[in-house]
């Protein structure tokens, strides 16, 4: 069982502690939301944490299957609703640097759509992704 501590700070940041390393980041609330916007936001931490574990989870298959997914890159993109304020869409593009044959392509994308981040966001929460094979 992962342990997190989230410490308030002020000034509208808050420093979330992983226990077990020791490792840290901030975050801050976003411009358009009463915060500077100098560290990830909340919502930004749930967008990226969706695109980490897809990517995450398709590694572990991908190095079980010989396969090197060193280098892909994703673009993530939240789109926020205001009434009520909350993450309405999350857009990621996937670059392989590899092309990978039809078959790999289609078992790494059905990999990515079991990422249990995911699984546990909302149902109404659009999640768009696009998987784009030997780009960069």
């Amino acid at each position: 069982m992962a342990k997190i501590e989230t410490l308030w700070v002020g000034d509208g940041k808050s420093k979330i502690t992983h226990t077990q390393s020791g490792t840290y980041i901030f975050t801050d609330a976003p411009v358009d939301n009463h915060g500077k916007g100098e560290y990830l936001s909340p919502t930004d931490l749930v967008a990226a944490a969706l695109g980490s574990c897809m990517i995450t989870i398709m590694n572990i298959y991908a190095v079980e299957h010989g396969m090197d997914l060193t280098g892909t890159r994703l673009v993530t993109e939240k789109v926020m609703s205001s009434d009520p304020r909350r993450i309405a869409e999350i857009h990621i593009d996937i670059y392989f640097k590899d092309k990978f044959d039809a078959k790999q392509q289609t078992i790494l994308k059905r990999v990515a759509e079991t990422c249990p981040v995911g699984k546990s966001l909302h149902p109404d929460l659009k999640q768009d992704v696009r998987f784009h094979f030997g780009e960069e």
